[in-house]
């Protein structure tokens, strides 16, 4: 039987060719067995020690005699350190790109919610308006809306609100409107004569009955349809009408004499200018003769029959002051001068424009503006007023 020893004190001499027994001494035993002979390997002397070959085998290479790693331990090192490397600057990447994601998402909604604020703001102003309006109508004694004003003014703790009252007589009657004054006053919005009498011409065929001098043209449309030669029920019905444009019916802006660098649109000095559109000088509640001149267009009223230059300059002076009954009369004797009037009917447009109050005392930037058209009723009426439409977004200087 065999018998296993363990090896204790100086090692024993090993020759050359049998030095792998030099790994058994190591884990401090050795087997009892015949020196293997030329050409006999160890495994076959003792099966037990294969396995400690084949661990050596996957090993791989091992540290030099001196401790220091070899090549291939030093790029495996390298590799990893790169692979670290690499892995924190994606991790880098997404964390910046993640907060600037974020922080856009963040100012985005503030914004949004800024704009909410102002809506409602001006939903306030448009409300205050409209009961002081009806105020002063009630109560001549006691007026919180002067006679013949064109804007009113309010100071909210959380902003102010600049309110523009516009009388639907400042509007021609884009129904009763006659071609001619609807081809002088597209030639006004700065229309050539061609087109502003293409236009004209169409407008009047859209509301006459039994006209169909442009059904060709509207069944000739990708969305065919055919006019339906009656009265305009809404002046956003004024889009469908051939060769009138956006440009054409909301205004557009266009470069301004002398204009300053740096001047904000509106301002003084401004490189553009503000071209009004039919929105402004057209509506299906307008006046059929004579237009309120302290609130009227200046398209509108050279549509009336004022010179331009007369009208520029009833721009100019009502900005100072409105018109009243006593001063009026030094227009009616001109051009024109027999339709224009002070003050208008019972409908009247309000268009607020609301700024909000920043934390440091000063007003916002952002801006939003909103409109009602509002009718008053007769005196003892159940209902003092109805608001016949609605404008959650609308324009202002």
């Amino acid at each position: 039987m065999k018998m296993r020893t363990r090896v204790v004190g100086a090692r024993k001499h090993v020759p050359d060719g049998h030095r792998s027994l030099r790994s058994c001494e190591k884990i401090g035993w050795q087997a009892k067995a015949p020196a293997p002979q030329v050409g006999q390997t160890l495994s076959s002397v003792n099966p037990a020690l294969s396995a400690i070959e084949r661990k050596s085998a996957t090993r791989g290479p091992r540290a030099d005699h001196g401790g220091r790693p070899t090549s291939v331990q030093r790029s495996t090192r390298g590799s990893g350190l790169l692979a670290v490397l690499w892995l924190s600057a994606a991790l880098a990447a997404i964390a910046f790109s993640l907060s600037v994601t974020v922080r856009g998402e963040i100012e985005r909604t503030s914004t949004e919610v800024d704009g909410l604020r102002c809506g409602y703001l001006a939903s306030a102003g448009i409300e205050r308006a409209t009961m002081e309006l009806l105020w002063s109508a009630t109560s001549p004694d006691s007026k919180l809306i002067p006679k013949g004003s064109t804007s009113v003014d309010y100071v909210f703790p959380s902003g102010n609100v600049r309110v523009e009252i516009i009388p639907e007589t400042a509007k021609l009657d884009v129904n009763k409107s006659s071609v001619e004054d609807l081809t002088r006053l597209l030639m006004a919005l700065g229309l050539d004569a061609g087109r502003a009498d293409e236009i004209a011409a169409a407008i009047n065929d859209w509301r006459q009955p039994g006209s169909n001098l442009f059904d060709g043209y509207y069944s000739g449309l990708s969305s065919s349809f055919q006019p339906p030669h009656a009265s305009f029920r809404e002046i956003e019905e004024l889009l469908l009408v051939k060769g009138v444009t956006p440009d054409i019916f909301y205004g557009t802006y266009v470069p301004a004499a002398g204009g300053l660098p740096g001047a904000a649109i509106g301002e003084a000095g401004s490189r553009l200018a503000r071209r009004s559109g039919l929105i402004d000088c057209l509506s299906v509640y307008g006046s059929e003769g004579a237009v309120d001149v302290n609130t009227a267009d200046p398209a509108v009223l050279v549509a009336a029959g004022v010179p331009l230059f007369t009208a520029q300059a009833i721009a100019a002076q009502r900005a100072n002051a409105p018109f009243n009954n006593d001063n009026l009369g030094d227009l009616t004797g001109g051009a024109g001068g027999s339709r224009m009037r002070t003050e208008g009917n019972s409908m009247v447009t309000f268009r607020a424009t609301a700024r909000l109050r920043l934390a440091n005392g000063k007003l916002s930037d952002l801006r939003r503006t909103s409109a009602a058209l509002v009718k008053y009723m007769p005196g003892g009426s159940e209902v003092p007023y109805h608001v016949l439409r609605w404008y959650d977004t609308a324009w202002s200087d």
